[in-house]
């Protein structure tokens, strides 16, 4: 077992390493060194402001864990780090000899680009609101763009809401989460479209007691189909008999007369281009964002399970032509980045 930096002890926060003995590339990423031969793994650091099993984070977790066991990465991470620690703890990671830094910007863009920009040599690639920037080489982002999977869910709500009053609750109004917002909004319209839509953001990542009351008030104002973008929702649904719609991971098996269908987020397509940039020595400033879209393998939509037999014919159709039109080409979800309203 690797430890994180030993000042990293104070916090409240796991370690994990999947791979023993691994070799630290510690000169020249970016400076026309060798590659890293495949024998030798690349150290990784993975740094959340949430715990693991929150949705979002897990997927990265996940994706990381798996390229540690099969000895691509040699993985540490940080969790439930505050946004005030993020700088540091970086800097931490980058002093101890991690090559490869992967985790989440959103709250810190700026001191996360400052701390790249003091470790030129190391690979940074962080979930971001923003674009990459050409002057800081060595940072790249990415983003869940899983419109396509969302937009589909958004099919098989509106066919399964009765009422038509679909609540959506979020955690921030912030691109990655509004876009997905809209593409699920767009997707119900196809089968219901006279539905409205109660739109609310709790203002956490992670807090579903909030979640949860957010939800109970949905529904007492008429929602039967919710739209689970934070824990909690899910379990306000299934106490009151309603359904709701996943978002970047299948919780089906916990609420299997609840959750109808989830838009799931792969992110092994983003992780593995990394990896292979990294060892290659060509990793530079990128905006990752396409490696989550469905064509990429980045996202797709969960298995419908226990409701294969109740979701309509017909919306079944429109999904399965509909996916077959985004792998092709032919149809374009669209990404609108604006704070939803109520509608």
């Amino acid at each position: 077992m690797t430890n994180a930096p030993n000042s990293q002890r104070g916090l409240t926060r796991r370690r994990f390493m999947a791979t023993a003995a691994a070799a630290a590339l510690t000169v020249g990423l970016f400076s026309g060194v060798r590659p890293l031969m495949a024998a030798e793994p690349i150290k990784t650091a993975g740094i959340y402001t949430v715990p693991v099993e929150q949705q979002w984070v897990s997927r990265i977790h996940k994706a990381a864990t798996a390229a540690a066991e099969r000895g691509d990465i040699d993985y540490a991470f940080s969790e439930n780090v505050s946004n005030t620690d993020y700088a540091r703890v970086m800097r931490e990671y980058a002093e101890s000899g991690y090559t490869l830094i992967i985790g989440e910007a959103f709250a810190v863009e700026q001191e996360a680009r400052e701390v790249a920009a003091e470790y030129p040599n190391i690979a940074f690639l962080l979930g971001s609101s923003f674009k990459e920037d050409r002057a800081l080489p060595n940072f790249a982002v990415f983003d869940n763009y899983i419109q396509d999977a969302s937009y589909l869910t958004g099919i098989i709500a509106g066919s399964m809401s009765k009422s038509g009053n679909i609540g959506l609750i979020g955690g921030f109004p912030i691109p990655e989460v509004n876009r997905l917002m809209h593409a699920f909004m767009a997707g119900v319209r196809e089968t219901k479209p006279d539905a409205t839509f109660q739109v609310s953001f709790i203002g956490s990542w992670f807090d579903p007691p909030a979640a949860k009351e957010t939800a109970y008030a949905m529904i007492e104002n008429g929602a039967d189909m919710l739209y689970a973008e934070r824990f909690g929702v899910s379990d306000a649904a299934q106490e009151k008999g309603v359904l709701a719609i996943g978002n970047v991971i299948d919780t089906q098996a916990d609420y299997p007369e609840t959750v109808v269908a989830s838009a799931i987020w792969n992110f092994e397509p983003t992780l593995d281009k990394a990896i292979k940039e990294v060892k290659n020595a060509t990793f530079s400033a990128a905006d990752y964002g396409s490696y989550s879209n469905m064509k990429a393998g980045g996202a797709e939509l969960a298995p419908l399970g226990t409701f294969e037999d109740k979701v309509p014919p017909s919306a079944l159709k429109l999904v399965e032509k509909r996916k077959a039109e985004i792998m092709s080409g032919i149809y374009t979800t669209e990404i609108n980045d604006e704070e939803p309203k109520s509608q």
